[in-house]
């Protein structure tokens, strides 16, 4: 169970909230902002090692954690594009009441929103952030083959593109072929899913080509450095998977293309699981010393 949090709820757009964690001083005097996005079914504190960031920041940075429609179990009727377009309202938002820089850090399918945010369709169109985290970028696609017969898959997926097919990407799925506890349309299970890899949310999977790759790490926007840190012992990556490999392409195709990924704090933190709920307190503080260091980074001291 999480302990109390200190802090200020805010209304950043109509019926959505962001929570800012407050534990050095009053409201007010930290004007740098890390925005957190949890993944499927988190919310607010079902992300244990968040209390541990806000905790470690210094007093000129504060940790707000978003409150999206696809919150808890809302996502599986939500989409990326929807994603951000809240997030965009967050991030005006806290523009318009903090003079200093704002960092995008997601979890799990959080990461997909921050790479959707900064290379997705209506990227321009976006207030700027300064830049991103992304912790524990997995593949739901791989992920769900770990545990789902080929069979039920193929299954799940065959009846999800019928109903696209028939113009209902918005309908639910049976939940008989999703064996989830909340709605999913027949489109953001094609969106995770996709056989095809080509999914909305397919950022992250191991086999998506370097054309693929080039469309999202190769599309990085300049000037907005990002830091990516994978869980080592992820129990939602297949072990055949090489994780510091995969993060090493990830950097080259950025490398490629005009963004910049933090090789200095980027990389795989040794011992993670997916949200370290249940981790070593080394571990954590490994997650949570490249966290701080990133942002040290980002505006040299004593500014951070």
């Amino acid at each position: 169970m999480a302990a109390p949090r200190k802090g200020f709820v805010h209304n950043y757009t109509s019926r959505l909230t962001a929570f800012e964690h407050t534990p050095h001083s009053v409201y007010g005097t930290s004007q740098n902002v890390i925005l957190f996005i949890g993944g499927l079914f988190d919310g607010l504190q079902t992300v244990p090692y968040v209390s541990k960031i806000s905790d470690a920041l210094s007093p000129t940075w504060t940790l707000a954690q978003v409150h999206l429609s696809s919150s808890y179990t809302g996502w599986g009727t939500a989409s990326l594009q929807q994603d951000v377009k809240e997030l965009s309202k967050c991030v005006s938002y806290f523009r318009g009441i903090k003079s200093g820089k704002i960092v995008l850090m997601g979890h799990s399918t959080g990461c997909q929103d921050v790479m959707e945010y900064l290379t997705g369709p209506g990227k321009e169109t976006r207030p700027p952030i300064d830049a991103g985290i992304i912790q524990a970028p997995v593949s739901d696609r791989e992920a769900i083959l770990m545990s789902t017969s080929p069979a039920d898959y193929k299954t799940s997926c065959e009846a999800a593109q019928k109903m696209v097919d028939a113009g209902e990407s918005n309908e639910i799925l049976p939940s008989k072929l999703t064996s989830m506890p909340c709605p999913i349309s027949a489109y953001r299970w094609l969106s995770l899913l996709s056989p095809n890899h080509d999914g909305d949310d397919d950022y992250f999977s191991s086999d998506l080509t370097d054309e693929q790759l080039t469309k999202s790490f190769g599309s990085l926007p300049a000037g907005v450095p990002l830091c990516i840190l994978y869980s080592g012992s992820d129990e939602h990556v297949p072990q055949s998977i090489d994780k510091a490999a995969l993060v090493r392409r990830w950097i080259e195709i950025a490398r490629k293309g005009k963004g910049v990924v933090d090789e200095g704090y980027s990389g795989v933190v040794k011992g993670a699981t997916h949200n370290l709920a249940k981790d070593q307190e080394e571990v954590v503080l490994s997650l949570v010393g490249s966290v701080m260091g990133f942002l040290a980074s980002l505006s040299p001291q004593p500014n951070l």
